[in-house]
């Protein structure tokens, strides 16, 4: 075992093989030269980021000019010491070992055995191909294996096989009866409990219906409401009165959803058959704001600095966040998220929420979520949306990702440098907008939210996000 665990400090961490020249970098990290040459090379080819930098794989340490390589002699001594005595271990030395109890891959003695292959495995395969793997001794494992194959479970419990000897048919036969007829009185147990439950999600569902049936014929009402006093002002000779009303329908509309309010201008419109009064509601339209709904409920956020990666540099008043060539002195430490993201220092719970975001180019995502977001890195090299409790959009150059529950949406559209977020906490929809002349609805998420929301952001290498503030 020690010299398995030597050899594993032997092996680069790029190739997984033993080091061959290998050279040191400042930071004290060892690689192979032709390793470490192409990872460089192809790190310089990657389009993201404005200046090419050298980073070590290990740590992720900078460096402005690419490093010196130079031979590591001391090193290299030992590794050939290695090569030497892999060699003779494969020769005179193994003679002795049974064929059965050599790795058939690598030709060396089996030591440890691996529980996610289900295979005996050498020292080799556990430096190479099971080194995240669950490795026990062979003693373990037959220990483990012989319990169970002396039992046998039914219905939550265990008959112990090797007490049957004693036992007498008659009374074998009796336990298994009784053994069975446990386990069908369970199953009628759970059947009664699952449709009692889908029983009172049927008539919670219908509950639901009914009120949004209600609901929507309260709203049908006052649509008709205002298009009864829509057609009245067109039938009006008066000027200044038809030029004064209008508005006030406007803003008795307003406490409408966004939805029911945009339904609302359209019955109005097309409930004007005189030119002038459809001239007055289009014209309305096309000069109003980007936002005319969602500006009343506009919120001002500001970053967390306590969340922020160490990439990530704030600026003064915590509304603007740069990701950085190097890390930021001072937030090397603390509950930081190892992915380059930030929260918001605010939190949303019910009620209707509107906040807008500048974002300096694509590879930027944006999204919300819970406190319990995980810090640490995971597959991606981000984690927003990858689970039931956060909702994501990212910005690609030419297209859109929604990301939830680790499943992504792509919607094609034009990119935005100016992006709009709408969240209605109570309806459970969480809604991206694009802001430009015309506002365009990117993506909707409908969800039932349970605690409350944070804003989050994803930065790539070079990028900026900046949060607007208004009065």
């Amino acid at each position: 075992m020690a010299a398995a665990a030597l050899e594993e400090k032997l092996v680069c961490c790029i190739c997984l093989e033993l080091f061959r020249v290998p050279v040191t970098l400042p930071c004290g990290h060892n690689f192979c030269k032709r390793c470490i040459s192409d990872h460089w090379h192809k790190q310089k080819q990657e389009p993201s980021g404005t200046a090419a930098t050298y980073t070590c794989p290990e740590c992720r340490r900078g460096f402005e000019r690419c490093p010196e390589l130079e031979k590591n002699v001391i090193l290299d001594s030992v590794v050939e010491l290695a090569r030497d005595s892999e060699a003779r271990g494969s020769g005179t030395g193994r003679c002795a070992v049974a064929p059965g109890e050599l790795c058939r891959q690598h030709g060396r003695p089996l030591e440890l055995y691996c529980e996610d292959e289900r295979r005996c495995i050498c020292c080799i395969c556990t430096v190479r191909d099971c080194q995240r793997h669950r490795r026990v001794l062979f003693e373990e494992e037959r220990a483990k294996k012989q319990v169970a194959s002396l039992c046998w479970p039914v219905g939550g419990s265990t008959l112990v096989l090797m007490a049957l000897p004693a036992q007498d048919c008659s009374e074998l036969e009796a336990g298994i009866q009784s053994k069975f007829t446990h386990l069908r009185t369970a199953l009628e147990d759970l059947q009664r409990q699952t449709m009692a439950r889908i029983e009172q999600e049927k008539v919670a569902a219908l509950e639901r219906v009914d009120k949004n049936w209600n609901l929507c014929k309260d709203r049908l009402d006052v649509l008709s409401q205002h298009r009864e006093r829509a057609q009245s002002l067109l039938a009006c000779s008066d000027h200044r009165t038809f030029l004064q009303v209008p508005c006030t329908l406007l803003m008795a509309a307003e406490s409408c959803s966004t939805h029911s309010h945009w339904e609302c201008i359209l019955t109005l419109a097309q409930g004007c058959d005189g030119a002038m009064g459809k001239t007055w509601f289009w014209g309305s339209l096309i000069s109003a704001p980007s936002m005319p709904l969602l500006s009343p409920d506009h919120r001002n956020l500001t970053f967390d600095p306590d969340t922020a990666n160490k990439y990530l540099e704030l600026s003064k008043g915590a509304r603007k966040a740069k990701h950085g060539a190097s890390a930021v002195p001072g937030q090397e430490q603390g509950p930081r998220f190892q992915p380059w993201q930030v929260l918001c220092t605010q939190s949303f719970g019910p009620g209707r929420h509107y906040w807008e975001v500048k974002i300096s180019s694509h590879s930027v995502i944006l999204g919300v979520t819970y406190r319990g977001l995980p810090r640490e890195q995971q597959r991606h090299r981000f984690n927003i949306g990858l689970d039931g409790g956060s909702w994501g959009l990212q910005v690609l150059e030419d297209c859109y990702l929604a990301w939830h529950k680790g499943q992504a949406e792509k919607i094609q559209e034009q990119l935005y440098k100016n992006l709009g977020v709408s969240l209605d906490y109570g309806k459970g929809l969480l809604s991206f907008y694009g802001l430009g002349e015309r506002t365009k609805l990117i993506h909707s998420f409908h969800s039932v939210f349970t605690e409350p929301l944070y804003p989050v952001f994803w930065l790539c290498e070079g990028r900026v996000v900046t949060l607007c503030q208004r009065d």
